[in-house]
């Protein structure tokens, strides 16, 4: 399957809008972050402060996810997601205020912790929906497979692209208009297109809980699945910071946001190409492979560059960061139970949120002590991580024996 022909299918199932609006209701996860940081730093000239205020923010939506998504499952998508979204852009809004009028730090600290709560994580619902509409339409076995594998293809990609062009969007709003643009920017998104998108009509409705084993999210399978999201947080954290650290001291500052956007696209359409791969390959080996590839193809970044080699390390790196992230969503489709879905995607999420912040702190002291490749350091950290999680641990007895994941996705069958 091409990856036009991926996002085809996907309009066939539920048409741009929603596409459209799930992606834009997503960018604020990444804007916020950077904006906040940029925005403090300016006005407070203390880059510590500014760190502080955005990990706080990090913290928050590692935490406040996972309960919106709970709600989600219980309740339906509509009223949790649209109440947050509205909530959520007037206290980044107030939290922009306060920063502008030198509020004094604890107050800061509330407003951003609140903020990163209330934000909600669009990503893992978009997914859930996705599989309903798959699984309420007329295709099943082999074409559910593969629908499926495209949603997860097509949601990887949009999370990549605004991890991307985040950053990017917070770039143009601050240098353009001013700091607090950028912070605002995010705010008018999550509350306009979070609001599209609980509103639109294939949101789902809630779901009771099973009972028993099969309605628990946090299972072993989970588990073990958030530590190469976690690990791929890291990659993420040391690769931005890495490549920013390793610009402004060649002296092309200004092309840090480029080169990084180079590693995007290639990723972006490695996800895409997902969906092409047979239903043969299981998805606990194309984790496996992509682990592992992350891991080797970061080695390159450690040699003498100039700008262009290191963009071109980038782009062949990037090649393998979709699909890793894109079967890893897939694994948690197939693990978790199907009325607490939102809830294990977003525990999932939260965890590369939470990578990506920590990652982005340790990476800025290594880059201080070491230069930029102290910060890729963390980059192969996080994909040697990964490696180490996927095959020791998926291929070990007790994990098969536990039925966390079903036989159905393991090297033993078919993806």
């Amino acid at each position: 399957m091409s990856p036009l022909e991926t996002l085809r299918r996907m309009h066939r199932i539920a048409g741009w809008p929603l596409l459209t609006a799930t992606f834009l209701a997503r960018l604020p996860v990444s804007m916020s972050l950077i904006g906040l940081l940029t925005l403090v730093t300016v006005r407070t000239g203390s880059v510590a402060t500014a760190g502080l205020l955005s990990g706080v923010f990090a913290m928050g939506q590692a935490a406040g996810g996972p309960v919106i998504a709970r709600f989600a499952d219980r309740y339906g998508q509509r009223h949790p997601v649209l109440v947050m979204s509205l909530v959520d852009a007037v206290l980044m809004a107030v939290l922009v205020f306060a920063v502008n009028a030198a509020a004094p730090l604890p107050v800061l600290l509330l407003l951003a912790v609140l903020a990163g709560v209330c934000l909600p994580q669009v990503g893992p619902m978009a997914r859930t929906r996705w599989v309903g509409l798959i699984d309420s339409g007329p295709g099943r076995g082999l074409e559910r497979e593969r629908s499926v594998g495209a949603a997860m293809s097509v949601e990887g990609v949009l999370d990549e692209a605004a991890f991307v062009l985040g950053p990017a969007l917070v770039g143009v709003l601050t240098v353009t208009l001013s700091p607090s643009a950028s912070v605002l920017g995010a705010a008018v998104l999550i509350g306009v297109f979070g609001a599209v998108f609980a509103l639109h009509p294939t949101a789902p409705t809630g779901s009771t809980p099973s009972v028993g084993r099969g309605g628990r999210v946090i299972t072993p399978a989970l588990v073990v699945l958030a530590v190469p999201m976690f690990a791929q947080g890291l990659f993420f954290g040391g690769m931005s910071t890495g490549v920013t650290a390793f610009a402004s001291a060649s002296g092309y500052g200004d092309l840090s946001g480029l080169m990084y956007a180079v590693m995007g696209t290639s990723s972006a359409v490695g996800g895409l190409l997902m969906a092409s791969v047979p239903v043969t390959f299981a998805l606990t080996a194309r984790v496996r492979w992509a682990a592992g590839a992350l891991f080797v193809l970061t080695l390159p970044l450690y040699l003498p560059h100039t700008a262009v080699t290191l963009a071109a390390a980038m782009f062949v790196l990037g090649w393998v960061i979709g699909p890793h992230i894109v079967s890893l969503f897939g694994l948690v489709e197939r693990s978790a139970p199907h009325a607490r879905m939102s809830q294990a995607m977003s525990v999932v999420l939260s965890c590369l949120i939470l990578g990506q912040a920590l990652g982005s702190m340790a990476a800025g002291s290594l880059a201080d002590l070491l230069g930029h490749q102290g910060a890729f350091a963390l980059a192969t950290a996080g994909g040697l991580v990964s490696l180490a999680t996927t095959t020791l641990v998926m291929r070990a007895r007790w994990y098969r024996r536990s039925g966390s994941v079903p036989a159905a996705v393991t090297d033993t069958g078919p993806a």
